[in-house]
């Protein structure tokens, strides 16, 4: 089956073939000479991901599919949230998004700390942070919704080569081991793990499976 992955990000491209396996063929905007940045004006992952999907459909009205991916962490309120991939401007510049989440983190934690100085209760903050992902799929002109999610927490500093984005401060709750999830007691950020591994557990992943058997039991 052929879909158009709506992504610039050839990372993004290759994951998501992975993922999909035999029987897909991904195509990206650009082999179909659709250039230009994809909108993604949403208030929210769902809105964005349908926004974007629906730019590609009704460009080439081809069977499609967006995602849009935030990072919740806890000590932020939820922050970055929809503005995850432009964090730190509109670049989508994954080191400067990191820096910036480490100094907010930081900041936070340090404002809180005062605030107990002075007799105000306040809890102490964690690094605890969760990965969502939303894939809208367009087929034959209608969308359907797929949703992913990872725990973890966010490391105090970068570790790992591998993946992209945020992968190199985000510690997954579970990793894969001899065939089942278990507790990442190693602390390994997501791109310390090897490919498989992450596609395994990464939000991503899960909605794009959720997708696929979706697509195969049609």
């Amino acid at each position: 089956m052929k879909l158009v992955f709506a992504t610039g990000n050839s990372a993004k491209l290759r994951e998501a073939g992975e993922i999909l396996g035999e029987g897909f063929t991904l195509v990206s905007p650009s082999q179909l000479g659709i250039e230009g940045d994809i909108p993604e004006r949403g208030n929210s992952l769902r809105a964005n991901s349908l926004q974007k999907a629906k730019f590609i459909y009704d460009a080439c009205g081809c069977d499609c599919f967006a995602d849009d991916t935030g990072l919740e962490v806890e000590i932020l309120a939820g922050a970055p949230g929809v503005l995850t991939a432009r964090y730190a401007g509109d670049s989508h510049d994954s080191k400067a998004n990191i820096k910036k989440l480490l100094y907010e983190m930081s900041r936070a934690e340090s404002s809180a700390s005062t605030a107990r100085e002075y007799g105000i209760s306040t809890s102490h903050a964690n690094r605890k942070a969760r990965f969502r992902t939303v894939v809208t799929l367009i087929l034959d002109g209608k969308p359907r919704f797929f949703e992913g999610v990872v725990e973890g927490e966010i490391a105090e500093s970068e570790a790992g080569c591998g993946g992209f984005g945020y992968d190199p401060v985000f510690i997954p709750s579970e990793i894969p081991y001899a065939g089942l999830l278990v507790k990442n007691t190693s602390r390994l950020t997501m791109a310390e793990l090897s490919e498989q591994d992450k596609n395994i557990i990464s939000h991503r992943g899960r909605a794009l499976r959720a997708m696929s058997e979706y697509l195969k039991e049609l």
